[in-house]
C-alpha cells in the first residue's frame, strides 16, 4: 500500500471509547475499532474529518500549528480563509478582522480571497480553452482531489491542472513581503488560517507541486478567541487591508467558485456523501456533455463547514452572503501582477492514481483474493452491524484478505461456531451416557 500521505487527523487513544460512530461515518472505510479502540488505516484516509465531526467523546483531533510558531520567523503573514469572516457576528468590514490578525501578532496579511479571484480568471479561460476535458473538476479541496486519486482513477483527468487559492496566496504573500522588507524568502513565515484539516495535510504532501509555499497552518477555532478579544481596538483604529471583492470571499460557501467563474454550464455539490454522489454519477456519464464545471466541496455548505470553524455552518454561510452585499465584485486580476508569471498558477507535477484498495500485488493476485471477499461475503449475514469493528461486512472480508482481521471477529460466524461447539459437546455427553 501507498504510505506518502501525510495526515492531519489523528486518534487521541485516551479518549476513545471504542463506539463505531466514526466508522459508520468515514466516507473511504478508514476507521476500526480492534481491542476497544478506534485505528485509523492512515492509507484510505482522506482527512475530511467526518470522524472529528461525528466522534461523541472528542478522540479525532487534527494537527496544526500555533501563534507560537511566529517566533520562528523575523516577518509574518496571515493568510485568512474567506471563511473566517463569518464567524463573527454583525461584522460589516473584514478590514476590523484583517485588522486584528496585526494586533496579535502578524506583521501583513493576505486574502486567501484576493487569491481566489485570480484562479477564478484563470479557470474560466482554461475551461473555456477545453471543453475536450468537460466537465471540469475543481482542485481547490484537497479531500476531494485525494478522493479521486484513491477512489475515482478514471476521473483524473478531469481535474482542474491549477493550485488552490491558499497555495496562490502563499506564493504572492511571500514575494510582497519580500519586496517590502528587503528579508530573504526563508526568514518570512506564511501562515493559512484554515477552516479544515485537509490544508494541513496539504502543507504537508502537497498535490501538483513538489513544496508548498506555506510555512504553518493554524485553525480558525483556536485563534477566534484571540482574534476576538482585539476586534473593538481593531474597530476603533481600522486599517484598509481588504484586497477582496464578492468573487473571492464567495469561495468561503458553496457554490461560490462555481459563480466566480460566471460559465454558462456548471454544478456545485457539497457535503462529502453527496460529493461521492456526483463523482459516482459522473464516472457512470450520467451527466450532459455540455456541462463545464464540477465544483465539489467535502465540507457541508462548503468551507464555512470545516470542522475547524466556530459557526453553524448554514448561520455561516447566511452571515457570508450578507457580508458579500457591502463589496465590489472583484478587486483582483491577472494584469494587475505583471510580474508574476501564469504558468505559476498551474501543477508542475502529474496526479496519479494511488492503488489503496487492491487486494494483492498484481492483477491476478488481487483477482484471486477477490474470489475469496465473494466466498466469504456469503457466510456473512450481510448486516453491516459494525460490531466486528468494520464498517461492513465486504469491508471485514477484505480485512481478512489483508491479513488485518480473522472470520470470527464477526459476532454472528461466532455465535454459530459456538452453538456446533455447543451441539457437538452435548451429542458426546448423550453417547458416553449410552
Amino acid at each position: 500500500m501507498s504510505n506518502k500521505f501525510h495526515h492531519s487527523v489523528y486518534l487521541q487513544e485516551e479518549l476513545c471509547r471504542g463506539c463505531i460512530n466514526c466508522i459508520k461515518r468515514c466516507p473511504t472505510k478508514a476507521i476500526r475499532v480492534q481491542n476497544g479502540k478506534a485505528h485509523i488505516i492512515k492509507e484510505f484516509c482522506i482527512d475530511c474529518g467526518e470522524c472529528i465531526r461525528h466522534c461523541p467523546h472528542h478522540a479525532k483531533l487534527a494537527r496544526r500549528d500555533h501563534l507560537d510558531k511566529l517566533s520562528g520567523y523575523e516577518y509574518t503573514v496571515a493568510l485568512p480563509a474567506p471563511s473566517l469572516y463569518c464567524q463573527f457576528n454583525n461584522l460589516t468590514d473584514v478590514n476590523i478582522v484583517l485588522t486584528a490578525l496585526l494586533r496579535i501578532g502578524f506583521d501583513d496579511v493576505f486574502e486567501v480571497s484576493a487569491a481566489a479571484e485570480l484562479v477564478s480568471e484563470e479557470s474560466r479561460r482554461y475551461v473555456n480553452n477545453h471543453p475536450e476535458r468537460w466537465p471540469i473538476i475543481s482542485t481547490a479541496c484537497p479531500t476531494v482531489e485525494r478522493l479521486i486519486r484513491v477512489r475515482f482513477p478514471n476521473l483524473i483527468e478531469h481535474l482542474l491542472p491549477l493550485l488552490p487559492p491558499v497555495e496562490v496566496a502563499a506564493r504572492l504573500a511571500r514575494q510582497r513581503a519580500v519586496e517590502r522588507t528587503g528579508l530573504p524568502p526563508e526568514k518570512i513565515g506564511i501562515f493559512f488560517l484554515s477552516p479544515c484539516p485537509s490544508k494541513v495535510a496539504f502543507m504537508k504532501s502537497p498535490l501538483g507541486i513538489d513544496k508548498s509555499g506555506l510555512d504553518g497552518v493554524m485553525a480558525i477555532k483556536d485563534i477566534y478567541q484571540i482574534l476576538l478579544s482585539h476586534m473593538k481596538e481593531a474597530e476603533q483604529d481600522t486599517q484598509n487591508l481588504s484586497i477582496s471583492g464578492k468573487i473571492g470571499v464567495g469561495w468561503g460557501m458553496a457554490g461560490g467558485e462555481a459563480a466566480g467563474m460566471i460559465l454558462d454550464s456548471y454544478l456545485a455539490a457539497d457535503g462529502i456523501e453527496n460529493v461521492i454522489q456526483v463523482l459516482e454519477d459522473l464516472e457512470d456519464e450520467k451527466f450532459t456533455s455540455n456541462l463545464q464545471f464540477i465544483e465539489l466541496n467535502a465540507c457541508h455548505a462548503g468551507c464555512v463547514g470545516g470542522v475547524l470553524n466556530v459557526e453553524n455552518p448554514f448561520l455561516a454561510k447566511a452571515k457570508l452572503k450578507q457580508l458579500n452585499r457591502y463589496m465590489p465584485v472583484s478587486l483582483q486580476h491577472r494584469s494587475d501582477y505583471p510580474a508574476f508569471d501564469r504558468n505559476l498558477l498551474y501543477f508542475t507535477e502529474e496526479i496519479t492514481y494511488e492503488p489503496v484498495y487492491n487486494l494483492g500485488n498484481n492483477l491476478a493476485e488481487s483477482m484471486e483474493n477477490l474470489k475469496t471477499v465473494e466466498a466469504l461475503m456469503k457466510k456473512f449475514p450481510g448486516l453491516d452491524c459494525g460490531s466486528c469493528g468494520a464498517p461492513t461486512c465486504r469491508a471485514l472480508a477484505e480485512d481478512i484478505v489483508r491479513g488485518f482481521a480473522k472470520e470470527d471477529d464477526c459476532i454472528y460466524l461466532l455465535r454459530d461456531y459456538y452453538h456446533r461447539l455447543q451441539k457437538s459437546q452435548l451429542l458426546k455427553e448423550e453417547e458416553n451416557e449410552t
